[in-house]
């Protein structure tokens, strides 16, 4: 799942190369943190969150195939 969140979001940032995502599981639940570099932020979150919400839609569709876990992405600042 963490290829497939940069997969997403490296190509809407201007430092891809700075692109990084963390995974922290629990009993019940993952979550993945994503980081970009400063400038990069308002690519990902996109005009009153929209594209944030278009990765997230995306991540978690996805996720609920592969994992019987509830997915919450991150986006670190």
């Amino acid at each position: 799942m963490d290829e497939f969140i940069l997969a997403i979001v490296k190509p809407i940032v201007d430092h891809p190369e700075d692109v990084r995502v963390e995974r922290e599981e629990g009993d019940a639940e993952i979550t993945y943190r994503l980081f970009v570099r400063q400038e990069d932020i308002g690519k990902v979150i996109g005009k009153k969150g929209r594209v944030a919400k278009a990765i997230r839609t995306v991540v978690y569709a996805a996720a609920g195939v592969h994992e019987h876990k509830k997915i919450h992405l991150q986006i670190a600042d």
